[in-house]
């Protein structure tokens, strides 16, 4: 039976919200990416990445790094110091974002196959936990690197192969190749799960079709934590509601302040943002998605750009 992943969404799959998913039918979720670099030399707000939650359901960490000595340090410092919070290691290998490709890593390594094998290699070599890629056909369309990508990921002792059946050159638009992504899962020798575009129960059926273990879903989620339940159930779309929205938002505004205390709890020499400022961020950011649809949502959304207490996003969404 297939599987249903959430996939790692920088500034959006931080614990709580993969709290939500996993209890929304979510197999599997992924952690923000992590540097790498920013982890080898110690950096605070990127240790507090690797930070989980009771109920979160089996969860995969992300790291990205172009630099063989960080991966394998970041690495290491996984397998010593949180490795019984994890059930993989994902190399972040399709990342198109500037700030990520400009260090020479994410969608960058797409052009030296070689260079991900090393990476990979530099992970195995520091756990004893399953290691993954994640990265995408190729840099543009007819430049497909994924085959040599996954013999190199293959030959470094990978344990499967994540894949945004898109082109860099696409970011997060235009078709998905599906028959390319077929392609790769007749010849990986490894599992292969497919990403790119799933939205519903059609669009899942057609990646499922390729003969991926595994479907990855991303922006979909972000709007509603519950679609892994409905796709497995092939169940449509409920029309938007301001209760049932609400009630969500709530939901996850409580286990953002409870994942706060933790932070606050197990980093005591750091200065994490009040509740105010830490709530009022996310507000910002992703809740207000859940009132995507909803009558007033264009106004709620611009209301949310005053809030500065917590007490007013309640306000806002008339909690």
């Amino acid at each position: 039976m297939t599987r249903f992943v959430l996939a790692p969404l920088a500034d959006f799959t931080d614990a709580p919200f993969r709290r939500l998913c996993a209890e929304g039918g979510a197999d599997q979720t992924y952690t923000e990416m992590v540097s790498a670099a920013g982890l080898a030399h110690g950096s605070s707000p990127t240790r507090q990445l690797l930070e989980t939650m009771d109920g979160e359901g089996p969860v995969a960490c992300q790291i990205f790094g172009s630099d063989e000595r960080d991966v394998a340090a970041a690495t290491d410092i996984i397998q010593r110091t949180c490795r019984e919070a994890f059930c993989e290691l994902n190399l972040n290998a399709g990342c198109p974002m500037t700030k990520v490709v400009r260090t020479g890593a994410g969608a960058k390594l797409i052009e030296n196959p070689a260079k991900i094998g090393r990476l990979v290699r530099a992970m195995t070599e520091n756990t004893d936990l399953p290691v993954t890629v994640k990265t995408r056909l190729g840099c543009r369309p007819k430049e497909n690197a994924i085959f040599e990508i996954v013999d190199a990921a293959e030959q470094a002792g990978a344990s499967g192969i994540v894949v945004h059946a898109r082109y860099v050159s696409q970011l997060h638009s235009g078709p998905v190749d599906l028959e390319t992504l077929a392609e790769v899962v007749r010849r990986a020798h490894v599992p292969v799960t497919g990403n790119g575009s799933v939205t519903g129960p059609s669009s899942a059926a057609a990646m499922a079709a390729t003969g991926v273990t595994a479907i990855m879903v991303g922006r979909a989620a972000l709007k509603e934590p519950g679609i892994f339940r409905r796709l497995k159930s092939g169940e449509p779309p409920t029309p938007p509601d301001v209760g049932k929205a609400r009630e969500l938002f709530m939901r996850h505004l409580g286990l953002l302040l409870k994942f706060r205390d933790r932070l606050v709890e197990r980093f005591p020499g750091c200065r994490i943002p009040s509740a105010d400022a830490f709530a009022v961020l996310k507000m910002r950011t992703h809740l207000f998605r859940y009132f995507s649809g909803c009558p007033g949502a264009a106004a709620m959304r611009a209301r949310f750009g005053t809030v500065r207490t917590l007490a007013d996003g309640c306000r806002c969404v008339g909690a």
